[in-house]
């Protein structure tokens, strides 16, 4: 009898993403307005992401360790996804920036808490031949949250504009859903061991000498890529320069994220086929044609054309990533080895944006977008020239 691809596990660990990412992206178009409503300066709003985002990246990298160390992942998957549900009314319930602060930095700490274990669970459950599947389908199922919560927004900010507070009040509700769904997933039975020492904050990056030598050309291409690979809020930035409306911009992000969910497990599938390096090059080439036409789009329907390419990269590259990664890194460390990762990818996205930033005011929109396609048109030649080290 053929076995299950999809498994009782990896269902609940995607409807558990796909809940909390409903609540996450009911937030995400209003962050910024609701925090400048409260008073926060452009400045202050830099500095909250900046910190919120340098914790998220240290703490994957010590949690994934941990969980490997363990050997458990059912226990930081729930304080993960828990204590980023918790975080959302707690923005709404004060607004001294101290407690802002405090609640942003709970929320990307979830995220780290949760990323490693999550991943090296969709890993346990499957087999190398099926990895684009089980990572594709959650990422799809996950990015069917991220365009169910925008729509929520624009119908509750259509009613009810400018009430922000009660929008962070109500994403409380489906993150409280995801928390259940927590409660129903089992921990798998692991050689139990005599003694674990625990690691320390910093001892993950360790794990880079000790790692495969594959490991280490993926992660250094996927590192390169991501310091080009600055926040979608450029991509959102360049509709509004062109004199698209607020729900224009919204619909486009939302039109993203259903072409991005539509084809993630088609793409996974197919990822399998044709393998997942294959995949990923090719992921990599049309992002680079994305950002290299992105600066001349002057149409709605230019837009949607490279949004409907943006989310077929996101696609075909977001879980293949992680999908081969988990196939390089030995079972017992493949927490560690996606932390690692996840870490230093957290790392490089705040040099990018940063750097994107830069560009973008020094020399123009256009130029942003052509220095950017241009270098990941190099690391997609890079990894055409490292894939048969990949394994």
């Amino acid at each position: 009898m053929k076995a299950r691809i999809l498994t009782r596990t990896i269902l609940l660990v995607s409807f558990v993403s796909l809940f909390t990412d409903v609540a996450s992206e009911m937030l995400y178009p209003v962050m910024p307005v609701y925090l400048r409503s409260i008073g926060f300066s452009v400045l202050l709003i830099g500095i909250l992401e900046g910190i919120a985002e340098a914790v998220a990246g240290l703490s994957k990298g010590y949690f994934g360790q941990s969980s490997d160390s363990l050997r458990k992942r059912v226990p930081f998957v729930r304080a993960g996804y828990s204590l980023s549900a918790l975080s959302k009314p707690m923005m709404a319930v004060l607004t001294w920036p101290w407690w802002i602060f405090l609640a942003r930095t709970m929320d990307r700490l979830g995220k780290g808490i949760r990323t490693g274990a999550r991943d090296a669970i969709l890993s346990d459950e499957t087999t190398p031949e099926h990895k684009g599947k089980v990572f594709g389908f959650h990422r799809s199922m996950d990015t069917v949250g991220a365009a169910i919560g925008p729509v929520l927004a624009l119908v509750y900010l259509w009613f009810y504009p400018g009430e922000y507070k009660m929008l962070f009040l109500l994403a409380f509700f489906p993150g409280l859903i995801a928390i259940g769904l927590t409660f129903f997933l089992k921990e798998k039975k692991a050689e139990v061991k005599t003694s674990v020492a625990r690691p320390g904050l910093l001892s993950y990056l360790k794990y880079w000498n000790r790692s495969a030598v594959s490991y280490r050309y993926l992660v250094a291409g996927m590192l390169l890529f991501t310091l080009f690979n600055s926040s979608d809020a450029f991509l959102l930035l360049a509709i509004k320069e062109k004199h698209v409306s607020d729900s224009g911009m919204i619909s486009m992000y939302i039109f993203y994220n259903l072409v991005y969910a539509l084809a993630s497990y088609p793409l996974g599938i197919l990822a399998d086929r044709i393998g997942l390096k294959t995949m990923l090059i090719c992921g990599l080439f049309l992002f680079a044609g994305v950002y290299l036409s992105f600066g001349f789009a002057a149409s709605v329907t230019g837009f949607l054309f490279l949004f409907f390419f943006y989310g077929v990269y996101a696609a075909s590259t977001e879980g293949v990533s992680k999908a081969l990664i988990s196939n390089i890194a030995a079972k017992p460390d493949t927490a560690t080895a996606i932390g690692f990762y996840t870490s230093f990818a957290s790392v490089f996205s705040l040099l990018s944006s940063s750097l994107a930033g830069v560009l973008w005011y020094t020399l123009g929109m256009k130029m942003m977008f052509m220095i950017s396609g241009a270098g990941v048109l190099l690391v997609g030649v890079y990894f055409l020239f490292i894939r048969k080290k990949l394994g």
